[in-house]
């Protein structure tokens, strides 16, 4: 029986998951992908000696024992990388006070911590650490993860409750507010700010304890070899599964004949025909342009124009001709002298020092990252201008400098490299719509909702990656491939298998 085709947009976590689990399954696959190397946002790269990580900030529920543990080994990924458990999450600096404060893996010592701040919120921290408490445990495939919300159904969802009845209530009612809201209710402003900023002031209150406590249970990690290391062996895998990549494809049109998906048609105009066609790719593309706006309803014309982006980020990159032993990997700095970058003022940034593995940089020297929230318009429109966009860069790495060189003194002079990285950046390299990196914000309202991942009116296509899933990352974006083929499977009445690497 000849296999069913199937045309894959997009080589990032999604795309090639969904290549993967589509060999597994007896279908033919061949991805497209814009940029020349696979991954998406998940990547790095290099600058005389240093590697540039600009994806993966640390892996969840890495352990044998979790369903996410096994959909790494499904895709090969868990078997081919050493992951090291964070036994801190990040550091809160004041500049302006000089406090600081660790959010350890230790909860009781985190508690006395925060309490030591402000003892007038020893209520609220209590109950923060409760809810913590409560998260150890989770596995998060239990959540109604391994699973698509299609093929759920009434029996399935009871399921899904049945296992998450132990922490419930923590995904109602104050714990479902935003982390912003919540944080009204905290008296000491320092407190505040570290609560609000602890992932993003719009995520929910439960989405910060099960951080906290997947942190607690030691199934928070970073990765030795960096993102990419992550992605190839999932790339590997999907080759040896007799699937087919092309590089350096920018697909600008999926073709459709009578309401059916029949292939794509690249931008070099060749023209490639496949049974079923999968987007893994940027949303807002794919819809309005790839398919010209055709297919569409209410819901999702409303879904485009309303709901928030995960706001995009400049990031910077210094290699450093200097180590910084017993540095917490991330801190986030709130500064006592703001800077202006176009429209915005930075009063705080987050700082990423690689220096838990030898492999980013030449031995006894270090990448320190610097990350802050940006505007995507006032780029987009400074790129026009090549020379101004260029000495903006500069301009703003400068400024970064400055602020580093107060925390940590002579760095200015061991600085050897300087990667700079906009807004337009991500969206040259991932096409993901006005550089949102994590597709839709993670607000309590869009994390929870349940986005279909076929289109109305069109047959033979579907969606996968993190505009199909809300939430964005690592997990969401591995399940979202996995989803879509279980969904394939169900409708040509074929059981979903798994095939080991």
């Amino acid at each position: 029986m000849t296999r069913k085709s199937i045309i894959i947009i997009g080589a990032g976590l999604a795309g090639l998951s969904t290549g993967c689990y589509s060999q597994m399954n007896g279908y033919q696959t061949h991805i497209f992908e814009h940029h020349a190397t696979p991954g998406g946002v998940a990547t790095c790269w290099k600058r005389k000696g240093y590697i540039i990580d600009g994806g993966i900030h640390f892996l969840m529920c890495h352990k044998q024992g979790q369903s996410i543990y096994e959909l790494y080994r499904e895709l090969g990924t868990a078997q081919s990388n050493r992951f090291l458990d964070m036994t801190s999450y990040c550091r809160f600096i004041d500049e302006a006070s000089g406090r600081s404060v660790e959010i350890t893996r230790d909860l009781g010592l985190l508690a006395k911590d925060l309490e030591a701040i402000s003892p007038a919120d020893s209520r609220i921290i209590d109950d923060l650490i409760a809810g913590a408490r409560a998260m150890q445990g989770t596995d998060m495939g239990d959540m109604g993860m391994s699973q698509p919300q299609e093929l759920l159904g009434f029996p399935g969802r009871l399921r899904q409750m049945w296992n998450m009845r132990r922490f419930f209530k923590y995904f109602t009612g104050r714990y479902a507010k935003s982390a912003a809201d919540y944080g009204k209710t905290i008296h000491d402003p320092w407190l505040r700010y570290i609560f609000e900023n602890m992932f993003l002031p719009e995520v929910p209150v439960w989405f910060i304890l099960m951080l906290l406590g997947l942190l607690a249970d030691g199934q928070l990690a970073l990765l030795e070899g960096g993102s990419l290391d992550f992605v190839l062996p999932i790339e590997k895998h999907y080759r040896n599964l007799g699937g087919q990549v092309t590089y350096g494809a920018t697909v600008e049109k999926i073709l459709v004949e009578n309401d059916r998906a029949v292939g794509v048609r690249l931008a070099d105009g060749s023209e490639h025909r496949a049974d079923i066609v999968v987007s893994a790719a940027d949303g807002y593309s794919t819809i309005f342009e790839m398919l010209d706006g055709h297919y569409t309803d209410v819901e999702i014309e409303k879904r485009y124009k309303n709901w928030k982006l995960t706001r995009p980020l400049v990031m910077i990159s210094f290699g450093v001709a200097r180590e910084f032993k017993g540095e917490p990997g991330l801190n986030i700095i709130k500064l006592e002298h703001p800077f202006t970058t176009g429209n915005k003022a930075i009063d705080g940034i987050t700082v990423r020092i690689f220096n838990y593995s030898d492999g980013f940089a030449p031995p006894g020297k270090t990448v320190v990252q610097v990350m802050f929230e940006t505007e995507w318009d006032w780029w987009n429109e400074l790129q026009k201008d090549r020379p101004g966009y260029e000495a903006q860069k500069e301009r703003v790495a400068d400024q970064v400098l400055e602020r580093l060189e107060a925390r940590y003194p002579g760095i200015s002079s061991q600085v050897e490299i300087i990667d700079v990285a906009t807004p337009c950046t991500w969206w040259r390299y991932t096409r993901n719509y006005k550089g949102a990196y994590e597709g839709w914000l993670m607000s309590s309202e869009i994390i929870n909702a349940r986005i279909k991942k076929t289109l109305p009116g069109l047959l033979n296509f579907y969606m996968a990656g993190q505009w199909a899933t809300p939430g964005g990352g690592v997990i969401s974006s591995l399940y979202s491939g996995r989803h879509v083929v279980q969904i394939l499977c169900h409708r040509d009445g074929k059981p979903f298998s798994i095939v080991m690497p």
